[in-house]
């Protein structure tokens, strides 16, 4: 059976493709068949999905990005209006299918959301669907990634509260730009740890290539879907 991990973060901008690419190419170096999905995506770079490019190009797989993408939009707003926009409304019928495909390709699969954990994909009268409707709909856990710096206390307890609220499993917490001589840094990961009682699997450097942790502890979050 494949294995895998939602990745979702506390808000837009926080380092979700960034990580998934990290993470991806680290399941890659421990030997392991591990592919990238992305539901939906706006703000095609230059007609490209720049976020699925970048992630197979940092786990060095040799793949047509769209392939690995469901709905893609060339305006960079929020997926709902960007769908609205261009006339292309986000199904989760389409999402399933096409993650039921990439599956058959792995052994483990690396999804990532958008926005925050509340991101809106579709806002009709007739039908919503939000962010969390898709992971529940694929039937996977959660990676919260976080800053931090600043706010982070608060932006990643709210996370997970409502992620909690939702019925959604989290497997843990990644810290983005991680300073270890910032104390403010180190009290955030030790208070967001007894806030949410999630454990932070891993703190990143700014402009990582790379980030530590043990192959059992990674493989712990991966589940079978």
């Amino acid at each position: 059976m494949t294995k895998g991990i939602f990745i979702t973060a506390t808000g837009t901008d926080v380092g979700k493709t960034y990580i998934s690419g990290l993470l991806v190419k680290k399941m890659r170096e421990f030997g392991l068949n591990c592919g990238y999905y992305k539901p939906v995506l706006s703000g095609l770079a230059d007609g490209r999905p720049g976020d699925v490019d970048f992630v197979l190009k940092t786990a060095k797989t040799d793949a047509d990005p769209f392939d690995f993408v469901s709905f893609s939009y060339e305006h960079a707003v929020s997926p709902h209006l960007a769908a609205r926009i261009e006339g292309n409304p986000v199904c989760l019928d389409k999402i399933k299918f096409d993650f039921e495909r990439i599956k058959q390709e792995f052994d483990y699969v690396v999804t990532e959301g958008a926005g925050g954990i509340a991101c809106p994909f579709k806002l009709e009268h007739d039908e919503k669907i939000l962010l969390p409707d898709v992971i529940k709909a694929l039937g996977m856990d959660i990676l919260i990634v976080a800053p931090a710096d600043l706010g982070t206390i608060n932006s990643t307890f709210l996370t997970a509260e409502y992620a909690k609220s939702c019925g959604i499993n989290i497997k843990g917490i990644i810290l983005n730009n991680f300073d270890e001589n910032n104390i403010m840094h180190a009290d955030n990961r030790c208070s967001i740890e007894n806030l949410t009682g999630i454990k932070v699997i891993a703190a990143v450097k700014a402009c990582a290539t790379d980030f530590e942790i043990e192959k059992d502890a990674l493989l712990s979050v991966f589940e079978e879907i």
